[in-house]
């Protein structure tokens, strides 16, 4: 349940111009606006399953979309039921201005994208339920401008189809391969989301060598009979999957609201050192490898500044 300090679940993925949100819990689009990142036009929406602390506030954003007028159709995927479940909520919403297009999906499901698949597995909660992985493409070596200019490869077009992996025909009549300028491949970036779960070995599978793993940590240790009673997991369980998995970071997220943090974190440390309990309206950032590690910014999105209420005269 919300709390003074945590909203419900959601967690949106920024990529490139690409804005996809995970969940949809209570007040999300209300957190949205009230952050750095605005409610934009989303395109796309990810269910992990239907508890009503991750769906809760999707008719409140549709609603808001189409009293704006909205014109460009809405994707929403999830596991079998989101059918059933977008119909009993349109009894809710009304008549929307757009179309929302519906698709339910199981564990190995494949969605592509430009530069990036989005990945469905299997996770173990008790209902309907996905864990979705966001994994980009390899990307070309980089190019060795040195070893282009020896080779006599023209500034222009040329290098730009080498880059792509496309051999050239040079004016002499010289074919040069990509390899000639390229250097080894450089793997993508790897985000692992998985909802609500107990620890399965389903995790372990899809998180592997993951540069971050979002998962639950809905309690510590001390109750650790109560997540597995209820199909969550405690801090350490969810510490020793991103140890298991070898991911880059682990973030914590769905804390009882028992918890302020610090002792999850704590608990989850003991087995893998880099984790980190976000709060809302914290960011954290995934560069290319090449360029550093994953890193949690502090209230990275943190709300705009906001006007003081002005309330009327008795």
């Amino acid at each position: 349940m919300p709390s003074a300090q945590r909203n419900p679940a959601a967690l949106l993925v920024r990529r490139g111009g690409d804005r996809l949100l995970f969940d949809c819990g209570e007040g999300t689009q209300r957190q949205l606006l009230r952050s750095t990142v605005g409610l934009v036009e989303l395109q796309q929406i990810f269910i992990t399953h239907f508890h009503a602390d991750h769906v809760l506030g999707l008719p409140g954003m549709f609603k808001t979309f189409a009293l704006r007028g909205r014109e460009l159709p809405l994707e929403v995927y999830g596991p079998r039921g989101l059918v059933d479940l977008l119909g009993s909520l349109r009894r809710v919403v009304g008549r929307l201005s757009y179309e929302v297009k519906v698709s339910e999906l199981e564990p190995g499901d494949v969605l592509e994208r430009d530069g990036y698949r989005l990945a469905t597995f299997a996770v173990a909660h008790g209902v309907s339920s996905l864990g979705w992985a966001l994994i980009e493409a390899t990307r070309p070596g980089r190019f060795d401008v040195e070893g282009a200019d020896a080779l006599r490869v023209p500034n222009g077009p040329e290098r730009g189809a080498l880059q792509r992996g496309e051999a050239v025909t040079l004016a002499d009549g010289r074919t040069v391969a990509p390899a000639d300028v390229l250097g080894p491949p450089r793997p993508g970036r790897k985000i692992v989301m998985t909802g609500d779960t107990a620890p399965s070995e389903q995790i372990v599978e899809a998180a592997w060598s993951a540069d971050v793993l979002v998962t639950e940590a809905t309690f510590s240790e001390e109750e650790r009979e109560r997540a597995g009673e209820t199909r969550h997991q405690t801090a350490a369980q969810a510490a020793e999957l991103a140890r298991r998995a070898n991911v880059g970071l682990l973030a914590l997220t769905h804390l009882s609201s028992r918890y302020l943090g610090q002792e999850i974190a704590r608990e989850a440390r003991e087995i893998f050192a880099e984790t980190v309990v976000p709060r809302d309206f914290d960011v954290v950032e995934l560069p290319f490898a090449e360029r550093g590690t994953p890193n949690l910014v502090k209230g990275g999105a943190r709300p705009r500044r906001e006007p003081d209420p002005v309330s009327s005269a008795p």
